[in-house]
């Protein structure tokens, strides 16, 4: 089971490292493998990060090609993951990838989705981003798409706000993750 976690520019991407020990503990029946892919943005947040052995993949990798009719990353990768999470999802990512940009890896793979694999989003923003009405249209966007999306939760977010827009428990991601895969197994 090859597993593709995508990470943006939120301060929930501090999270990566326990989300990936939770999907491990989670889905520690299969054989996975996971690579990471981050946005420019989310990278700032990874500094200190212990990630150990994980593939992490960035902007910068997408453009190691040399000559026309070399692999093109981000279809390899979209080939390669049979389960696209993005986790934390920022508002800007969230809005990139509902209207169809494709100005990084990140939403690239997103844009060349095979959407019978399944994606899943965990959002992740200020409580006044999430409240925004374009918030919900874009939800809705992705939803129609078969994107599963994780809500986020209530909680004094980090800039000091309460409210919505806190990324779930990284705990629960991997748990709806490994539903998610158990159906792929299932079917």
């Amino acid at each position: 089971m090859n597993i593709l976690v995508g990470v943006t520019g939120s301060v929930a991407t501090v999270k990566l490292e326990k989300l990936l020990h939770c999907i491990k503990e989670n889905v520690k029946d299969r054989n996975i493998q996971i690579k990471i892919v981050t946005t420019s943005r989310a990278k700032h947040f990874l500094v200190n990060s212990n990630l150990g052995s994980e593939t992490i993949l960035d902007d910068d990798s997408e453009w190691l090609w040399e000559e026309l009719g070399d692999p093109v990353l981000h279809i390899q990768l979209r080939d390669w993951a049979d389960v696209f999470l993005i986790a934390p999802l920022s508002a800007n990512s969230l809005a990139k990838i509902s209207h169809g940009i494709c100005d990084n890896l990140l939403t690239c793979i997103a844009r060349a989705w095979d959407f019978r694999k399944p994606f899943l989003v965990a959002p992740a923003m200020n409580v006044h981003m999430w409240n925004h009405p374009l918030t919900s249209v874009q939800l809705r966007n992705l939803e129609s798409w078969g994107i599963q999306i994780i809500p986020p939760i209530s909680k004094k977010l980090a800039c000091g706000d309460i409210g919505i827009g806190a990324m779930e428990e990284p705990e629960c991601i991997a748990t709806k993750l490994a539903q998610v895969i158990s159906e792929i197994y299932e079917a």
